[in-house]
């Protein structure tokens, strides 16, 4: 393993595909939509479960989209999305973000969404994506910022859930304060095109705040993110209860409210 690749937060448990399932063009990278156009050749980095791959190809055809994830796994239920939607212009393989098996100026779009934060040099990450995109191309980046996230209402042991992973992800060699930093990794990797901008999923209906905290209690106590807080010394098995009991108990009121804000980078190479 590189030393730059850091330990990936989440894992992916059922509680993290939940998640990650949900994930759209529209709700997940609308900021880049605009941007794209038939015949486009697509990289989706870190592309999970291909929720979002397989609107990209959708959005491109007859281009092509390739996704790719370092967790092999998850690519078979990549292709399985793939394939459920009828689409054959989309392809998936297992690559690391700092070195990515691509020719030089391969693609029209790299696109990473939730993927900056959890690895260890981004900087040098966005420096790979940009060597494989095509001059005048576009490489796209959009990350939540989890000190900036805010609910109500405010339950003290939220602020501790929020804590906690905060020092976890940061143990594991990522920063979950992505999305603030976003502009600076691109300036730092060598664009000098850069439109930066922000957006939020806002979870406030009785439907929407059910799933949100049933999956974060699930996920708290249950997914490769609980066994490293427990095996990292971060906290026990006691305190994680705890922390999922109040996800559900704030998922039961009925004026809670949470959002999840994100910066975004379209950067032209």
């Amino acid at each position: 393993m590189p030393n730059e690749t850091a330990v990936y937060t989440h894992g992916h448990h059922e509680s993290v595909l939940r998640s990650h399932s949900w994930r759209t063009a529209a709700n997940s990278a609308a900021y880049l939509i605009g941007e794209l156009r038939p015949g486009m050749a697509v990289l989706d980095v870190g592309c999970g479960p291909g929720t979002i791959t397989a609107d990209l190809a959708e959005l491109v055809a007859p281009g092509r989209v390739t996704g790719v994830d370092t967790a092999g796994e998850i690519l078979t239920r990549a292709a399985g999305t793939a394939s459920g939607r009828g689409l054959e212009n989309v392809e998936f393989a297992v690559a690391d973000v700092h070195d990515l098996d691509f020719p030089d100026d391969s693609f029209d779009v790299v696109h990473a969404h939730q993927v900056l934060q959890h690895v260890g040099d981004p900087v040098r990450a966005l420096r790979e994506m940009r060597r494989v995109c095509r001059p005048g191309g576009i490489v796209a980046a959009r990350d939540s910022d989890y000190a900036a996230m805010a609910w109500y209402p405010e339950l003290p042991v939220l602020d501790t859930w929020l804590e906690l992973y905060r020092r976890v992800a940061r143990a594991n060699g990522g920063e979950p304060d992505a999305g603030r930093r976003l502009l600076s990794w691109a300036r730092r990797a060598g664009f000098t095109d850069v439109t930066a901008t922000s957006a939020s999923w806002c979870f406030a209906t009785p439907e929407s705040r059910d799933w949100w905290s049933g999956l974060w209690a699930d996920r708290t106590v249950d997914s490769v993110y609980a066994e490293l807080a427990v095996e990292g010394g971060h906290a026990t098995s006691d305190e994680l209860s705890a922390i999922a009991a109040a996800w559900r108990e704030w998922g039961t009121r009925d004026d809670a409210w949470f959002m999840v804000p994100h910066g975004e980078v379209l950067c032209r190479a």
